[in-house]
């Protein structure tokens, strides 16, 4: 099969027409962020966002004319905000993301990075899975995507019609990740704008079926990104993992305090790498500290959903993509990844008989 190059992808792209300039797409600047990766392509088109509207058969004619290159296997544009308009326009909040058949959606989050959140998300998963649910898990980090290795899953998605992917699947979990696209050396080096679309479209344009619950992997921080997929989604919940020490317990206030900033309820903090557990002597050191997640969720009035320790078996199975919740579900700790899913289903299980609720509206100040 002949390979598509870049500047060949470039040159199909000229061939749109830009309706403000009446240049082609390319000439004008449109064109940001190309990529291509083993037949993957995407792309965006930076515009003014007051006219998202009139560009968007724009964005679906340059999808496939990409698409119809030879080598392109799957073609992905976006439309960004990366252009701003002449004149200041009122604020908006980015599009509305309708699920319909997600029963809830539920994003696991950290102030910061190395704390552990997306090992979590993963056995969470697993867990969740394991209670005969059907779990969706989003790998939301799109600058240090993980869900592909922890679950043990190599390939692309499947488009069959050019147009919706079709997740992946391992360990009974349906999982879609940007990790799925590009080569595992290869930087994302995209900006917020970008960055958001293209979270939306892996939710929007992805095959789901009916899912109990969909857990996001949330990259770490509280910056434009989160926001974003906190008001465009509608969040039935959030959980918080934190280590013990102090300067993580930090951000992981900040975190919970952007999720009740943009109303979404916080569910409680999970205690990563709360202690650890020697695995020839048996012997316990608490080596960040132990018990600060307790105690913060006490002083800010949520729930502590419990404790991971630090442990080599835990970070073996994460590495080798097949976690401990599968490999060993009866030891001490797949039991409390157990604990933590049923009780975070049952928060979930409490706000859907209330008849679930509305996406979240942002109030800046």
């Amino acid at each position: 099969m002949a390979k598509t190059t870049e500047q060949q992808i470039l040159d199909a792209l000229k061939t749109i027409i830009d309706p403000a300039s009446g240049r082609d797409i390319v000439t004008q600047g449109l064109v940001q962020g190309l990529a291509l990766n083993n037949g993957n392509a995407q792309f965006a088109l930076g515009i003014d966002p007051a006219r998202a509207k009139e560009y968007e058969p724009v964005r679906q004619r340059a999808e496939r004319v990409v698409a119809d290159l030879p080598g392109v296997l799957s073609a992905t544009a976006l439309l960004t905000a990366e252009r701003a308009p002449a004149a200041a326009a009122p604020r908006q909040g980015p599009p509305k993301i309708n699920l319909p058949s997600v029963r809830s959606i539920v994003a696991v989050a950290s102030g910061k990075g190395g704390v552990g959140k997306s090992t979590t998300t993963t056995n969470l998963a697993v867990a969740l899975a394991a209670r005969g649910l059907k779990v969706g898990l989003l790998d939301a980090d799109i600058y240090g995507p993980s869900q592909p290795r922890l679950m043990g899953i190599s390939g692309k998605p499947r488009s069959p019609d050019g147009k919706v992917m079709e997740p992946m699947q391992n360990h009974g979990v349906k999982v879609m990740s940007i990790g799925f696209l590009l080569d595992d050396d290869k930087p994302v080096i995209w900006r917020g704008p970008m960055v958001v679309s293209a979270l939306q479209q892996m939710l929007r344009d992805v095959a789901w079926g009916e899912l109990d619950i969909l857990l996001v992997d949330m990259p770490p921080g509280t910056g434009d990104i989160q926001l974003s997929m906190a008001q465009s989604v509608p969040l039935t919940g959030a959980v918080i993992v934190s280590t013990p020490q102090d300067i993580a317990l930090i951000d992981a206030r900040r975190g919970l305090n952007m999720f009740r900033r943009v109303e979404v309820p916080v569910f409680g903090f999970v205690e990563n790498m709360s202690y650890f557990s020697c695995p020839h002597c048996g012997g316990r050191s608490d080596i960040f500290g132990h018990g600060g997640a307790a105690d913060e969720a006490r002083k800010l009035g949520t729930d502590f959903l419990g404790e991971i320790p630090l442990h080599i078996a835990i970070r073996e199975t994460s590495d080798a993509g097949t976690p401990i919740t599968v490999t060993d579900p009866g030891s001490a700790h797949s039991q409390a990844y157990t604990a933590i899913a049923a009780t975070i289903w049952g928060k979930v299980e409490a706000i859907l008989g209330g008849g679930g609720r509305a996406a979240p509206r942002i109030v800046m100040e």
